[in-house]
Parts: structure tokens; sequence; C-alpha cells
């Protein structure tokens, strides 16, 4: 799968390209239709409140699928968001069973 990074307000990492990667192969093995991944984290440093935050938005044949989560840390985000984007796969698998 071909994974793009995007990174607002914050440098690349490697860690958290590997986790990412990780989670979208498994993604993919569980859900063959998926051709590429857009990936966009960003943090925000509000006075108060700092969040992080990772948008997903997947390609497959058809329309293509987004998710998106802030929270605390990046870890964080970016689990809340696969698990988003597994339950709109698992949706979308079921409509393709239907055709």
């Amino acid at each position: 799968m071909n994974i793009v990074y995007e990174y607002v307000n914050v440098s690349a990492s490697d860690r958290l390209e590997h986790l990412i990667q990780e989670k979208l192969e498994k993604l993919q093995k569980k859900y063959p239709f998926v051709q590429r991944g857009d990936v966009f984290l960003k943090q925000s440093n509000k006075d108060h409140d700092q969040k992080h935050h990772c948008g997903i938005r997947l390609s497959l044949p058809g329309p293509q699928i987004y998710a998106s989560s802030d929270e605390p840390s990046f870890e964080e985000a970016i689990s809340e968001t696969i698990r988003d984007l597994n339950d709109q796969l698992e949706r979308t698998k079921n409509k393709m069973k239907g055709h």
C-alpha cells in the first residue's frame, strides 16, 4: 500500500510513520481492496488546549473514506482514527457483498 504523510505544526516522525504503517497494513490484509492511504498529522497549540489531530483518507474502488480524531497524544488519535476506518471498511465490505 502506498502511504503519503503530511505534517502540520509538527516534525516528521519515523516512529509514528512506522506505527501508522503497521496499522494500515493490518487493515489492508483484512480489506484487500484498500489501495492507498493519505495521513494528516497536526498539532494545535492553543493557549490551554494542546490537541493532536490524525486524519486518514483511504482510496479504494468507488468513493474514498475518511476518518479523523483529536486526542491528547498522537498514539491515541491514530488508534481512534484506525478504529473508525475499520468500521467504515466493514460497512463498505458488506455493501460490496450485496452486489
